[in-house]
């Protein structure tokens, strides 16, 4: 039975506004390969792909029955490659009338016509290389895909099921096509640049808040190591509420908890040394000042967007689950879960670590009082998570 008649003019519809949708340039050209396979039934599709880091074109993508695959990335094309050169110089145009498409049996009848290729330019050798070319690669046709007249791609199309040739409405078809993959390759690969650039900058960001970290501590010499081990407990906290279901966490929770976590005494840069330092219990105006180190953090953070998670950690890290706590005296569950975890990491630490005005205390210690004031100073989730990880000996 014969296949079904083609609705290249839908096909196409279709094609472009999925592409629109997907911004991996490598899952793109995957499904573009796949699909053309499938609906077109033909043996082998694949795509060559420029390559700006080492500017070259490389096989990005091949698709096919089993024994018709080429391995991905195994062959790479410099710009002096017959196949390349050939659209990149345009030659084709005088060969071919101005048709978008390459077919081997239309390259095979040329080379017979002397005349039609006598130009001098070395049209003849460059299509016989590419007519020897394409079968290595399980094609019998090509179609460049060119964005903004630079070549960006080309497809490659294998033969088809009923061993019949491409006719010209399937290649006027690929060749609308191949301009709408090109402007969703290059649409695509813009958006990735934009990931690795907002990704560099979200990494120095991290680098700039280990810097700031420091500076905290470097200011508060009794409190050294004390922002990286409330960052160490209060990952190990939320981990343990994720691995016990105790606790659901949004998309980035942990990376925002990372960064809150080496922040959320920031605002104590704005406190006076001599309050920081201070050996004796604060005064009651002494420790107002103190306690602003959380709006001040707050305030610092404010001018970055996308951190609001990160702001609300270090702004309501001292509030208490019964409403006692400070700036706003937020209750219950209306405190932010990651300010919450932060709140008993940081009443660990302080409570273990040694003071010029006292002791610390044992971890077992630490824990047995930090659990009696469940529902009072502490939501019980983080709390449990952590005696479970005292536990197990992890803490």
């Amino acid at each position: 039975m014969p296949p079904t008649k083609i609705d290249y003019k839908r096909e196409l519809e279709s094609a472009s506004k999925g592409m629109i949708l997907i911004h991996d340039p490598r899952l793109l050209i995957k499904l573009i390969v796949r699909s053309l396979v499938q609906k077109v039934h033909i043996q082998h599709a694949g795509m060559i792909l420029y390559d700006p880091e080492k500017d070259s074109y490389v096989l990005s993508i091949s698709h096919g029955e089993i024994g018709e695959r080429i391995p991905e990335g195994l062959i790479r094309f410099s710009k002096t490659n017959p196949l390349v050169r050939l659209f990149i110089q345009k030659e084709y145009k005088y060969i071919f009338e101005n048709r978008n498409a390459i077919v081997v049996e239309d390259i095979n009848k040329l080379l017979w016509k002397e005349s039609v290729i006598s130009n001098g330019n070395g049209i003849k050798e460059l299509l016989h290389s590419v007519s020897e070319q394409l079968p290595k690669l399980n094609a019998v046709a090509c179609v460049p895909a060119y964005h903004q007249h630079m070549l960006l791609a080309i497809l490659l199309l294998g033969e088809k099921h009923d061993g019949s040739r491409f006719d010209q409405e399937e290649l006027d078809f690929f060749s609308a096509l191949a301009s709408d993959v090109a402007m969703a390759i290059r649409n695509a690969q813009l958006f990735e640049d934009l990931k690795r650039e907002a990704e560099r900058n979200r990494n120095l960001f991290i680098q700039t808040t280990i810097a700031l970290g420091s500076a905290i501590e470097a200011k508060d010499a009794y409190t050294h190591g004390h922002t990286e081990r409330v960052t160490k407990y209060a990952l190990a906290i939320g981990r343990q509420m994720e691995a016990s279901q105790a606790y659901n966490f949004p998309h980035k929770f942990f990376e925002n908890l990372y960064i809150a976590g080496l922040l959320h005494d920031i605002g104590k840069i704005a406190v006076p040394e001599t309050i920081l330092s201070k050996q004796d219990k604060l005064t009651a105006e002494e420790y107002e000042i103190m306690k602003n180190h959380t709006t001040r953090g707050a305030e610092i953070l404010a001018p970055l967007t996308g951190f609001e998670e990160v702001i609300n950690g270090v702004k309501y890290h001292h509030e208490r689950y019964d409403g006692k706590g400070y700036p706003e005296g937020l209750k219950g569950e209306g405190i932010p879960m990651i300010a919450a975890i932060i709140a008993v990491a940081d009443t660990f630490d302080a409570m273990t670590t040694d003071r010029p005005y006292r002791k610390g205390f044992s971890k077992e210690k630490a824990i047995v009082e930090i659990k009696e004031c469940i529902d009072k100073q502490f939501n019980r989730k983080p709390v449990d998570a952590l005696a479970a990880l005292f536990n197990k000996g992890e803490f």
